[in-house]
Formats: structure tokens, C-alpha cells, sequence
């Protein structure tokens, strides 16, 4: 059977010992309330790169140069979506993790959520959206090793 997908990124964002989170609002569908890296949906004109650069800037009000693709996870169709195509099945998603060095502390609040700086030892005691503490550590690992990850979630996650 072939993928039907819908395109996604996730970006971690360093500065020092320290990485960039959101506490996801309590009014978002998808983990509500949940920590988890910057992102969202890529737009039909654009490219991963240019998405998440493009969610960072307007979640965070940064402007980062240094984003590097640390890796690719194929999770499977109907885990977090809401649409269903005409035939009743639902798309899964594809999400591109990235980390950046951001070029300053300084951010500006969305309504996606609240911004947090996590120094990087406490990470894993976070409340985290599904899988985020993971894709978090294997993202760092590939900023480390220059070798991307590759990952698929199945409907058993």
C-alpha cells in the first residue's frame, strides 16, 4: 500500500546548555497543554527548510540562520489528524526535525503557546506531546554526528 502524508516540521532550537520549547495552549487540538519543539504545517509554495524557518520566525519572532535537518519521521496515517480523505482514510504525517542555534534569547509570544527555556539536564522531566523528548535526543545526536535520523510511527506508535 503507498503513504499519502501530510508534511510537517519540528524544530529545537539551542542557545547555550539551553533548548527552546512551547507549552502547547490548552486550546490546540493536537497535545494540548503538552511540551514540545516549534513547527507546523509546510505551505503548498515552500520547502521544509523554508517551513521551519518560516514557524520559527512566527512563533518566536526569531530570525535563525543556523537550521540544520537532523531527521525524518514517517508517522502513520491517522495519528493526529482531523481530515479524512474521500475514500475515508486518513493521511499520515511526514515530519522534518530540525535544530538551529538561535541567535538570541529574546522571544515574542504567540498564541500557540507559552515559550519556554529548558536547560537541556532537565529536559526529560517535561510533560511532553508524544514522542517529543525522543525526537528530541535523536535530533541533538544528529547535530552531533551529522548523521540524520530516520524513524516510522505506527498506529501503535
Amino acid at each position: 500500500m503507498r503513504h499519502l502524508t501530510v508534511p510537517r516540521t519540528l524544530c529545537y532550537l539551542l542557545h547555550g546548555d539551553d533548548v527552546l520549547l512551547i507549552r502547547r495552549g490548552r486550546h490546540k487540538r493536537i497535545f494540548p497543554g503538552k511540551i514540545n519543539g516549534i513547527g507546523g504545517h509546510v505551505e503548498a509554495d515552500e520547502d521544509v527548510a523554508a517551513s521551519a524557518a518560516r514557524e520559527i520566525l512566527e512563533e518566536t519572532g526569531l530570525a535563525v540562520d543556523d537550521l540544520r535537518l537532523a531527521g525524518v519521521v514517517h508517522v502513520e496515517g491517522g495519528l493526529g489528524q482531523s481530515e479524512a480523505l474521500p475514500d475515508g482514510a486518513l493521511p499520515g504525517v511526514m515530519l522534518f526535525v530540525f535544530t538551529g542555534l538561535a541567535p538570541s534569547r529574546q522571544v515574542r509570544a504567540s498564541d500557540e503557546g507559552e515559550l519556554i527555556w529548558v536547560p537541556l539536564a532537565q529536559v526529560k522531566e517535561l510533560d511532553w506531546a508524544a514522542g517529543g523528548a525522543e525526537l528530541l535526543q535523536a535530533g541533538l545526536e544528529a547535530r552531533r554526528s551529522g548523521r540524520p535520523f530516520s524513524l516510522y510511527r505506527g498506529a501503535s506508535g
